[in-house]
């Protein structure tokens, strides 16, 4: 029974659940409103359903920040909220901008099953990202939570965490903090087990610690690569906290079996686009389609103006000339020759569909969507036709059905989401539907 039935969430379960689900945080507005909304999607058309918008991002309303991210689990019966954290709790007699007895909250992760309907239950214990504050974070300095992502196998999460400004001198010889007015640039990886998270990773030199960071993170991807046979965890920034100011690049990360996080030799590599803000890493090594694909990763850049797609292939081949044995234990990248492709204004996201074949980028400064075809063996990335479509106004994320038949995007601006169908032959996007949310739609998670 359940073999027939591939769009299944989850068999076994009741009969009543989805065989469809989108799941869209909203961060609503004044503090309150912060909730994940659950959609239905109907597997013939796209068009969605709402469940219902009951499930809070916090377990007291309004006390954990607005939510950024939300993952689920490689079986979809458990699902993660990542909150930023507030930096400044006012109240009684607080002074300016935030002194006793103000207290500044960290971020959280918040875990949910999902029940049979395919809603999420009541946020169960919350795990804490360790980070110091100081009694005088502000909005500007504070060390709040950036995004959150989950590798392929279901194992890690990975979060990354922006540090305090300015950040302590000490964080670039990867210290623990010493103080409270300690917070660096980190990131942090989790092990997941069923709903539960254990802090795990860190450096060789702090395992079991978020790894501190020399730069400012602001996007992350993980992927699998067979040669060798590892991890790897990809990190844009475009901040450099060093004399260096290599201000935007792409770091390069070993993820070992425990989690820990090892900086590749040769890592960072500049960006050739200004302002990285996404990043997404594809194997088209997809067996039995294509086994003479590669590893590549794409960087979403704001630029001067336009935006831009900048793309590195990852040395996973011995090439004579090319990449050697010890590009490949480096995880060397070299540059897609047609890099960097024109995108849209401000490519806030990226995701590709279940074949690693058609990559979809979501602009938030032309409210925009574009999709591209990858060539699997080269990485570079050709315009679909339509090139683009229109999305709601000022869309943050996107996420795709398992299908590959299906796309959404979460626009802020106009408090809707936008339906697309797309053709899993050829990846090209049509325009389906726009559906109304609650305020201020963010992170958004398909199954």
């Amino acid at each position: 029974m359940c073999a027939l039935s591939l769009f299944l969430v989850n068999c076994g379960s009741s009969s009543s659940r989805p065989s469809g689900l989108l799941y869209v945080l909203t961060q609503g507005s004044n503090g309150t409103g912060n909730a994940v909304s659950s959609f239905a999607i109907d597997l013939n058309s796209g068009t969605l359903s709402l469940i219902n918008s009951n499930a809070s991002t916090c377990a007291t309303a309004g006390t954990c920040g607005l939510p950024l991210d939300i993952v689920l689990d490689p079986t979809g019966a458990a699902a993660f909220v990542l909150n930023q954290g507030i930096p400044c709790v006012q109240g009684g007699n607080c002074v300016s901008p935030c002194g006793t007895p103000c207290v500044s909250i960290p971020p959280t992760i918040y875990p949910y099953k999902v029940n049979s309907d395919g809603s999420l239950s009541a946020p169960g214990t919350p795990t804490v990202l360790s980070r110091p504050f100081s009694a005088s974070d502000t909005q500007d300095d504070a060390d709040l939570a950036l995004a959150m992502v989950r590798d392929a196998t279901g194992q890690f999460l990975f979060v990354i965490n922006k540090g305090t400004n300015p950040p302590p001198a000490s964080c670039l010889n990867d210290p623990l903090p010493t103080s409270n007015f300690d917070a660096c640039p980190s990131i942090s990886v989790f092990k997941i087990s069923g709903t539960s998270l254990t802090l795990a990773g860190g450096s060789a030199l702090h395992p079991g610690n978020p790894l501190h960071l020399s730069r400012i993170p602001n996007a992350l991807s993980a992927v699998m690569v067979s040669s060798p046979s590892e991890e790897l965890l990809f990190v844009t920034s475009n901040k450099d906290l060093s004399n260096n100011h290599n201000d935007n690049t792409l770091s390069v990360y070993g993820v070992g079996s425990d989690g820990t996080l090892t900086e590749k030799i040769g890592s960072p590599y500049a960006t050739p686009t200004i302002n990285p803000s996404s990043v997404f890493a594809v194997n088209t090594n997809l067996a039995p389609q294509n086994n003479n694909g590669g590893v590549f990763v794409y960087v979403g850049a704001a630029g001067n103006a336009s935006g831009a797609l900048d793309a590195f292939q990852v040395c996973t081949v011995v090439v004579g000339g090319v990449c050697n044995q010890t590009d490949l234990d480096n995880a060397t990248l070299l540059p897609v020759g047609t890099s960097p492709t024109s995108t849209g204004q401000n490519p806030v996201g990226i995701v590709v569909d279940p074949t690693n074949s058609f990559l979809y980028v979501v602009c938030e400064g032309t409210s925009q969507v574009f999709g591209y075809r990858i060539f699997s063996t080269t990485g570079v990335l050709t315009a679909q036709n339509p090139t683009n479509l229109q999305t709601g106004s000022q869309p943050v994320a996107l996420a795709i059905h398992s299908s590959g038949k299906f796309l959404y995007t979460s626009n802020s601006g106009s408090s809707n989401i936008s339906a697309f169908t797309l053709s899993t032959t050829s990846g090209s996007m049509n325009s389906l539907s726009t559906v109304i949310s609650p305020p201020g739609p963010s992170g958004m998670a398909a199954r």
